[in-house]
């Protein structure tokens, strides 16, 4: 029953994620979460990074699986991804050495709290200056290193960053969606790398660092499913509308980390 759980987590969040172009990590992490916590196989103050390192890991898959797709439909701007990649690496790399030594509320409050800002934005009939253009060097390094260390602190690998600038330069909701989609896969790898060095507070069986290999696996085969299905809906979706449904979703997912947060200060 636990393994059809997982799967069905995957499911989940690989539709989702093809759909948004977010990796599917805002599913991941919480219903880790709650599944840890009704579990116990894991240390209480362990159970958020080591939901947050699973999630990146299962993402470089939900994340290729999707990218592949929206790929071959030439959706992918790989202009804006050539010049954002690096810095966002940089940037999941540096969370995923760091975020281990997080106090686990701060983390999950922090979690929650963006992407509840995310939410409001997408939600809102808020749309870009038509004349303002994409940033240079400097201004793609600054945004890419900030999205990649908040993605991987989120274990989101990047699409709840990547999505809303894009968009913010004027970029279509479904290039945008694509182009997250498509460099989720390297900053995911970037993140999970950096998990998988660390280690958690009790040894348990099936761990890579602080990855959970048994999640990972039945998340993984789950969200590789279910990712181009979400893609293929998203192409039928329109614009305004994936940007509601993406608000209405982050709505619900940063209530439950907030609660959740609120009961690891008390």
């Amino acid at each position: 029953m636990e393994a059809i759980a997982l799967i069905g987590i995957g499911l989940i969040s690989g539709l989702l994620g093809g759909m948004l172009g977010i990796g599917g990590g805002v599913v991941i992490v919480p219903a880790l979460i709650f599944a840890y916590e009704l579990s116990g196989v894991h240390v209480t103050s362990d159970i958020t990074v080591i939901a947050v390192a699973t999630s990146m890991s299962c993402i470089i898959f939900t994340s290729f699986s999707a990218a592949y797709t929206q790929y071959r439909a030439n959706k992918v701007r790989m202009d804006i991804a050539k010049r954002l990649v690096p810095f966002f690496v940089l940037g999941s790399l540096l969370a995923g050495l760091s975020t281990p030594y997080f106090d686990p509320g701060l983390l999950r409050l922090l979690i929650g709290a963006f992407l509840l800002i995310v939410a409001i934005i997408m939600l809102r009939s808020w749309k870009p200056n038509p004349t303002r253009q994409f940033p240079g060097t400097v201004g793609s390094g600054a945004t890419g290193l900030v999205g990649g260390f908040v993605s991987g602190t989120a274990g989101i690998a990047g699409g709840n960053v990547i999505v809303p600038t894009l968009l913010y330069f004027n970029t279509p909701v479904h290039n945008a969606t694509a182009t997250s989609s498509a460099m989720g896969v390297l900053i995911a790898l970037a993140g999970a790398i950096g998990y998988a060095l660390g280690s958690p507070t009790e040894s348990t069986d099936w761990m890579l660092g602080l990855v959970d290999l048994q999640s990972w696996l039945a998340i993984t085969v789950g969200a590789v499913t279910a990712a181009p299905i979400g893609v293929r809906i998203a192409h039928r979706v329109p614009g305004d509308l994936l940007k509601k449904v993406f608000g209405a979703f982050l709505i619900v997912v940063a209530l439950r980390m907030l609660y959740s947060s609120a009961s690891l200060f008390g």
